[in-house]
């Protein structure tokens, strides 16, 4: 008789039907490992889960914030730091070592897990050979909440330094709103021209907020 998914615990879960399968506070009580005294770890997750909102939110929160909940604490709060930290790594390998940016998802993934935590707006440029995979991707400005001051030539040289043929182009909002400003399209505009003139393609500008994204190139911008 098949098992239910319903009746396994998150790690028999997770062996039998994979990690897919599990919903986000199965996957936190993975992380977590044990209850309190009043709550069954799952319960746990539930609970933390509801009172911070989201992941997002959780993996997010300071120190202070983190401690304040029952079944936390430093040495949890070091662990998923690390987590979050092994994931944007994983990621920065995968994207030189797979067809990864073959997928908008994938491409939009990457640069969430490195901008969207980001409390000043960051300019990032993947560089890409002919066949658009990636030779190097690059944190090329760093602004304050609100703006980046960019540099196309800047941008230009380094492509030419990659010898990069094509790049994707990305910044966060720390605001959470994903929505280009008038600015966002201008500047857009002039990297354009100044990579035009060396044969280099802008594929794509994406800007990156709190669970959101815009694709110039989906906008039809590019």
């Amino acid at each position: 008789m098949p098992i239910s998914q319903t009746t396994l615990m998150p790690r028999e879960k997770l062996l039998q039907f994979g990690v897919e399968s599990l919903s986000d506070a199965e996957l936190l009580a993975l992380f977590l490992r044990t209850g309190t005294r009043d709550l069954p770890v799952l319960s746990l997750a539930e609970t933390l889960l509801h009172e911070f909102g989201s992941f997002y939110h959780l993996m997010n929160t300071t120190h202070e914030q983190f401690c304040q909940k029952p079944g936390l604490g430093t040495a949890k709060y070091t662990q998923l730091k690390a987590v979050i930290e092994l994931a944007r790594r994983y990621l920065k390998v995968q994207i030189t070592h797979e067809s990864f940016l073959q997928s908008p998802d994938s491409t939009h993934q990457f640069l969430a897990s490195h901008l969207s935590h980001k409390e000043q707006e960051v300019f990032m440029v993947i560089f890409l050979n002919n066949q658009n995979q990636v030779i190097a991707s690059k944190e090329m400005f760093i602004g304050t909440y609100n703006c980046v001051e960019i540099h196309p030539r800047e941008i230009a040289r380094y492509a030419l330094q990659y010898n990069a043929v094509g790049l994707i182009l990305a910044h966060n909002h720390p605001s959470g709103r994903a929505e280009p400003s008038q600015a966002d399209r201008d500047i857009t505009i002039e990297i354009c021209k100044t990579c035009e003139l060396l044969d280099i393609r802008i594929i794509d500008h994406i800007v990156v907020g709190k669970g959101q994204y815009v694709s110039f190139a989906e906008r039809g911008w590019i």
